[in-house]
């Protein structure tokens, strides 16, 4: 017998004042049964952080042909391709090089993640941004959600604020890049 995913309903409230978007809105999110709950949780964050008209989940660590997220515009052109995990360098290639842009989200230690990309084609690695956040920050968020949960993400000056129902915590969202 098979493992089905398991869904979480999210509401949230998105105050992304570096960007200045502002949104509240219901996310559904399937995790996967091979998906830890932190890698879950920076999809939902990566979501959230790249928020704008067109944006969607895909299956995550299921789908195989496709990023964790992605924005589409209104022809159903990838305008970006975001990858969420330790996505191997040839993804984050055929992302950068389909998508108008492409970002990599990590729940993991980004060193280790830039050390496997050292040498490696990644088509316009150098714009290429990889993010990350405290990994004792993702272990005590994703401990507190819940199958339904309501979600306050603020953003201001790269430092990420979260509330999930009523305990807040917050973490310095670090950027490098790729190549």
């Amino acid at each position: 017998m098979a493992l089905t995913a398991t869904l979480y309903t999210f509401t949230l409230q998105l105050a992304d004042m570096d960007r200045a978007v502002y949104a509240d809105f219901e996310l559904r999110v399937a995790q996967q049964p091979s998906e830890t709950a932190e890698f879950m949780l920076t999809r939902v964050l990566a979501y959230c952080l790249e928020f704008e008209e067109g944006i969607a989940l895909t299956e995550g660590v299921a789908a195989v042909d496709q990023p964790a997220v992605w924005v589409r515009d209104l022809t159903g052109s990838v305008t970006a391709w975001i990858e969420v995990g330790a996505p191997d360098a040839d993804r984050v290639h055929r992302g950068s090089k389909l998508a108008g842009r492409a970002a990599v989200y990590t729940h993991r230690d980004p060193a280790q993640l830039l050390a496997q990309y050292a040498g490696r084609k990644i088509h316009r690695a150098a714009e290429v941004p990889v993010y990350s956040f405290d990994r004792g920050f993702l272990s005590e968020a994703a401990k507190r959600l819940q199958r339904r949960s309501k979600l306050a993400v603020s953003v201001t000056e790269r430092q990420l604020y979260l509330d999930i129902d009523g305990h807040s915590m917050s973490t310095a969202i670090t950027e490098d890049r790729a190549g």
